[in-house]
């Protein structure tokens, strides 16, 4: 029950008081609507106001990491299969436009659940006595949004990841980028290393590189191609902390695979630092 009581925490963290009297105004609001059964231009309003109230909550709850977590936490409970790419969350904290995406058909979908199983179903009971006792319609909603989250966010993760895998397909179509004589020095250029490093790389290099997210090979091949992380944000549509984020990451998968022998980094090459960490990073 935690979970739910998050929820109405984050939509109505009023005095008890105050919360009866809105859940009473709420009551007295369903019963009209019924008398037009849910439809019409009175439902419509009440469905505008109910988005205007739910939107900045669902919009904050998103970059919190919170709609996730419980998202998560109620498909686990129920044996329902759903994850969460960690990448993704970072970028739903980070990009309003994201969020956006994602607000807008949790909320569009969150809608029709909600009609059918709060309205016309009776699935809202103002003198629900269990856990905080009855919430309002506003959190009812934004409950029912939180159950679409799976639905949208699978719908959403599965076109970024076609779209990144289409672009990493096309990004260098004329030959591999690493056989290209002098990439080494535009590796440096294009800030590929955020340290003053070099890579001698072996035929693992793709490899290591297939083994990436689909986003995570875009943001690669088009900063080898020599794109700036501006560039490469616009076309991925990524904030510019997500392009440095994945190239760190990807860095760091060079240095696993170093220590593993999967590809070899000089040590001479190494700044001070990475001295320190050579075996770590699988100087020879």
């Amino acid at each position: 029950m935690r979970a739910e009581h998050e929820v109405a925490e984050a939509v109505d963290a009023t005095p008890p008081d105050h919360r009866a009297a809105r859940i009473h105004s709420d009551a007295a609001r369903v019963k009209e609507l019924a008398l037009c059964n849910f439809e019409g231009p009175a439902y419509k309003v009440f469905e505008d106001e109910l988005c205007l109230q739910s939107m900045p909550i669902l919009r904050g709850m998103l970059r919190k990491g919170t709609l996730a977590r419980i998202a998560l936490k109620r498909c686990q409970d129920r044996g329902i299969p759903f994850w969460v790419h960690p990448d993704d969350v970072t970028l739903l904290r980070s990009s309003g436009e994201a969020r956006d995406e994602i607000v807008i058909d949790v909320m569009m979908r969150g809608l029709k659940t909600f009609k059918r199983k709060a309205l016309v179903e009776g699935g809202w009971n103002p003198n629900h006595r269990g856990g905080r006792g009855a919430s309002c319609l506003t959190s009812y909603y934004v409950g029912q949004c939180i159950w679409e989250f799976r639905r949208v966010y699978t719908t959403w993760a599965k076109r970024r990841v076609a779209w990144a895998e289409q672009h990493a397909l096309y990004a260098c179509p004329a030959q591999s980028a690493y056989e290209v004589p002098g990439m080494f020095g535009l590796l440096q250029t294009a800030n590929f290393l955020s340290e003053p490093e070099a890579v001698v790389f072996t035929t693992n290099f793709e490899d290591i590189l297939d083994e990436q997210p689909p986003e995570t090979q875009a943001v690669v091949r088009m900063t080898v191609d020599g794109y700036s992380d501006t560039e490469i944000a616009d076309a991925l549509d990524l904030t510019h902390g997500a392009v440095r984020t994945r190239k760190y990451r990807f860095r760091n998968a060079l240095y696993d695979a170093a220590r593993d022998r999967r590809i070899w980094i000089p040590e001479q090459l190494h700044t001070k630092a990475g001295t320190r960490h050579r075996q770590q990073r699988g100087a020879a």
